[in-house]
């Protein structure tokens, strides 16, 4: 009986230990550090090296909060600038829990530290924005833009018709040394501050699309007129070549024409020579060919050469000496 009793009370006695160890026992991850609490106060130093620890069961909790970097992310909001033009400004830092137990004992979660990121970055951003120009938060200085694009050359022209004072590396660093010293106090360290994105607001969007566009029709009449003007260039070239092509041709069509008919008059020359009357017989056929068709009459004396030629009664006339 005694020994059953004990065997119970042996069993009991490890599973409690057991059940201790587990409620005891704590493991901290490189990318955490944690807290004991006591009763809701904290106990001993934050631990932050990552490893297994230990914590009285029941009594002491263990606080886990984030050692690596965090991001805070802004909301969009309507700013206006130095000259009255209102822009929509998105943010974004990154911040770090540096002092574990001012953390707990001020803010406590990681959800409020983001509410007072709120309320100290989003004014340090309006503060420098509104005390800016629109130019100053988008660039960074003055160096020459490159732009490659065709029929921009006048926007080339115009690029420096303003002066970058500050900028936006120097405007961004403003807000993270102005916001810095307020999240000290919460054992809170912010690393950097950078803006996300820049646009108009809507009614003032529209405008600008309307100047793009218009200079974009402005470019594309600009190409039109100087295409248009190289057209009539590129025409009045070949006209001129093509006269100039005509005149040559009509030249040498001229001269091989003439020298034909040189040939032609010295080839007649000679075989007039030869037999002038076969020759005038040939050329009186010849015209009789050209003038008469099918449908013609032709009337002929007895005494014409061609009824007598077609009589069989024809005799050439005898040739001058």
């Amino acid at each position: 009986m005694k020994s059953s009793i004990i065997s119970i009370v042996f069993v009991i006695g490890l599973g409690v230990g057991i059940v201790s160890f587990f409620l005891s026992a704590f493991i901290v991850d490189e990318t955490e550090l944690v807290v004991i609490t006591q009763f809701q106060r904290i106990v001993g130093k934050p631990v932050t090296e990552p490893g297994l620890y230990f914590k009285i069961p029941f009594i002491q909790n263990a606080r886990y909060l984030p050692k690596n970097l965090q991001q805070w992310d802004g909301d969009p909001g309507e700013i206006p600038t130095v000259a009255k033009k209102y822009i929509w400004v998105d943010t974004f830092a990154r911040w770090k829990i540096v002092d574990a137990i001012k953390f707990l004992e001020t803010v406590s979660t990681v959800e409020s530290a983001r509410l007072r990121l709120d309320e100290i970055i989003d004014p340090a951003v309006r503060n420098f924005i509104t005390s800016n120009s629109l130019i100053e938060a988008v660039r960074s200085t003055d160096r020459k833009l490159d732009i490659t694009e065709a029929g921009l050359e006048d926007l080339q022209k115009e690029q420096h018709s303003y002066e970058v004072k500050m900028g936006r590396e120097k405007i961004t660093q403003g807000i993270l040394e102005q916001a810095r010293p307020k999240l000290s106090p919460f054992g809170i360290e912010l690393v950097d501050v950078k803006i996300k994105r820049i646009n108009y607001v809507e009614s003032v969007r529209e405008k600008v699309y309307e100047r793009m566009i218009a200079e974009r029709r402005q470019i594309a009449e600009k190409f039109r007129s100087e295409g248009k003007g190289e057209a009539s260039k590129i025409i009045g070239d070949k006209d001129r070549d093509l006269k100039k092509i005509f005149s040559e041709s009509y030249r040498k069509a001229q001269e091989i024409k003439g020298e034909a008919d040189a040939l032609a008059a010295k080839i007649y020359a000679k075989a007039y020579n030869v037999d002038p009357d076969f020759y005038s017989f040939v050329r009186t056929l010849k015209i009789y060919r050209e003038a008469l068709d099918k449908d013609s009459q032709l009337v002929l004396s007895t005494d014409s050469e061609i009824f007598k030629f077609l009589k069989g009664n024809y005799k050439p006339a005898a040739s001058n000496p």
